[in-house]
This record gives structure tokens, C-alpha cells and sequence, in this order.
């Protein structure tokens, strides 16, 4: 698959921009087990534009994540391709405009799948960004703001239209947020309105559910988001089985903890011990769920103070579920 000049493997998966998680740290080992498309965290195109550190840091991008796209939200053309430029200074491979975000601080605003609502400002937007910047240019979006406004496929042709390189599609509505089941049905029904890549997104787990999405949606390419958390593993599955129809299992507990090391730890090279620890908290939790004992190990998750105590409750998991 090509998104623009990019190159991407088709037969695997990409890491979904996800607030508060996909950050450097975990994009390089979702790459690392095989994600072949990483996009950051969503940045705030106003506090880009008014030189927010903040929003600059989640811009970073490393040469071990690459292709990796940066992704900017926004409800004004002007400031949304002035952040586009901006972004252009830390060498994102792609520009990504989230049109999806069901968060109401986002939409509430105007920004992500609010924009779903107002489809020519939604069209002005991406041409605006796609005139300011020399990259691939693409646009995420779900099938509607509710059941009722099901606006996927014009959306995507307004998209298509506008100049964008690809599009990606959660398959659900805004008010459905992340349930029911994903809508594969209006997904497949994009992939036919147009002629640039679509991407699918939503209830990918594993290389069974990746390839039933293939097979229902036609899509060109998958994003996974919260079937990675606490699992980057899940792109080797993904892979192994699209490629070559081999089922992997999970790895064995003690390689799941090890790996939850060596992602908490590289978390706090980072940003710090301090922020590090603090994020891990979140991380270690999905790394333990379905564990037995999960409960009582996610009360010492959530009193985590150093890289020692998380090593201590790693070997402790460990221990106790031989």
C-alpha cells in the first residue's frame, strides 16, 4: 500500500493514535513487534501554533518508528494548516487529521468527530492542510457523529476530493464511543466510494479478527488501538497470520512481564522517573489483565513509585502463577 510516496506493508498492522498512550516509548515497541505505521498522539493544532511545549514534545518522532505520521485536531482551517507547517519541523512522514475523537473536551469544541456534524468545514480543513504542507495528507474519522448521521462515504469522498492520501474509518458513531461491534458494512461501503487507500479500524485483536476485517471490508490496510494495550506482541500475530495463516499464541507470563519492563523503563528514560511511573500505572494494569490475581496485583500498580517495586511485583506475578 502506498499512502502518497509511503510505502507500507499491507499484509500487517499500524499502531492507532491513542491520547495519553501511543506515545515514543510504545510506538518503537509496537514497531519492534512488527506495527509497520505508527502515528503520534493527537496535538492540539492551537497549542502548536502558539509554540505550546507541550504539544511540541508529543510531536517527537524517532528513526526507530518510521513511517510515522503526526497527528493534529482542530476545527479552523487557517490555524490547522499553520500547525501542519509547524509539525513539518519534527519530519513526520505524514500528516494525520483526527476527525474521530468521540472525547467530549475534543469535540465539544469542534474538534475531532465533531467536525462529522459539519461536513463542507470537515472538507476546507483537509484542502487547507493539504495546500500547506509538501507530505501525505490524511484524514480519521468514524461512520458518523450517531445512527442516524451515518456520513462515512461522503466524508470520504469530500475527503478524497479535498486531497487527502488516504483515510482511515473506526467503525462505529461517535455516540456509540467503543461499543456496540464495529460496523464493517459502512467501512466496506467507503472502501467502494473511493480511490485512495482505506484504512479500517476497531475490534482488531489478533490475525483472526485482522483478517475478517480484510475479508468483510475490502479495507487496504488495519490500525490497532486499544487491542495493543498492555499486548504489543499483537502486531507479530497480526502479521503471522495475514502473511502465512499461522495462529501465535500469547507469549508465556514471564515474557509478558519482561516486556512490560523493558516498555516501563524505556518510558522513564524518556520522560523521567517521576512521569514515567507515573504513566507505567496505567500500562502495567493492562499488562496484567486476565491474570489470576489480577485484582489484588492492580492495587500495587496503583501505588507504583520506582522501576524496583514494578520489578518486584513483576517476579511476584511470575512466581505466583507457575
Amino acid at each position: 500500500m502506498k499512502i502518497g510516496n509511503i510505502e507500507i506493508d499491507s499484509r500487517s498492522a499500524g499502531l492507532a493514535p491513542m491520547a495519553g498512550v501511543a506515545d515514543m516509548a510504545f510506538r518503537e515497541l509496537c514497531v519492534e513487534y512488527g506495527a509497520t505505521y505508527v502515528v503520534s498522539e493527537m496535538v492540539s493544532s492551537k497549542g502548536l501554533t502558539m509554540c505550546d511545549r507541550k504539544s511540541k514534545k508529543l510531536l517527537v518522532l524517532s528513526e526507530k518508528e518510521r513511517p510515522a505520521a503526526a497527528q493534529l485536531f482542530g476545527s479552523d482551517p487557517k490555524i490547522m494548516a499553520e500547525s501542519a507547517k509547524a509539525a513539518l519541523a519534527f519530519s513526520p512522514d505524514i500528516i494525520d487529521i483526527n476527525m474521530g475523537c468521540p472525547a467530549p473536551k475534543i469535540a465539544g469544541n469542534g474538534g475531532g468527530s465533531a467536525l462529522l456534524k459539519d461536513l463542507p468545514l470537515a472538507e476546507s480543513i483537509i484542502r487547507a492542510v493539504v495546500e500547506a504542507v509538501d507530505v501525505p495528507v490524511t484524514v480519521k474519522i468514524r461512520t458518523g457523529w450517531d445512527k442516524e448521521n451515518i456520513v462515512a462515504v461522503e466524508m470520504a469522498q469530500r475527503a478524497e476530493n479535498a486531497g487527502a492520501s488516504a483515510i482511515t474509518v473506526h467503525g462505529r458513531t461517535r455516540q456509540q464511543m467503543y461499543a456496540p461491534s464495529v460496523d464493517t458494512k459502512t467501512i466496506a461501503e467507503v472502501k467502494k466510494s473511493v480511490s485512495i487507500p482505506v484504512i479500517a479500524n476497531g475490534d482488531i485483536t489478533d490475525g483472526i479478527s485482522a483478517a475478517r476485517m480484510i475479508e468483510e471490508t475490502g479495507c487496504d490496510y488495519l490500525m490497532v488501538g486499544r487491542g495493543a494495550l498492555g499486548r504489543p506482541w499483537v502486531f507479530s500475530q497480526i502479521s503471522a497470520y495475514l502473511k502465512h495463516e499461522a495462529i501465535l499464541p500469547e507469549p508465556p507470563l514471564a515474557e509478558q512481564m519482561l516486556v512490560m519492563l523493558r516498555h516501563i523503563k524505556r518510558l522513564c528514560d524518556y520522560k523521567g522517573e517521576s512521569v514515567g511511573i507515573r504513566e507505567a500505572r496505567k500500562h502495567a494494569a493492562w499488562y496484567i489483565k486476565g491474570i489470576r490475581g489480577a485484582a489484588a496485583y492492580r492495587q500495587q500498580v496503583g501505588a507504583l513509585s520506582s522501576i524496583e517495586e514494578l520489578e518486584r511485583l513483576a517476579f511476584q506475578i511470575v512466581t505466583e502463577n507457575q
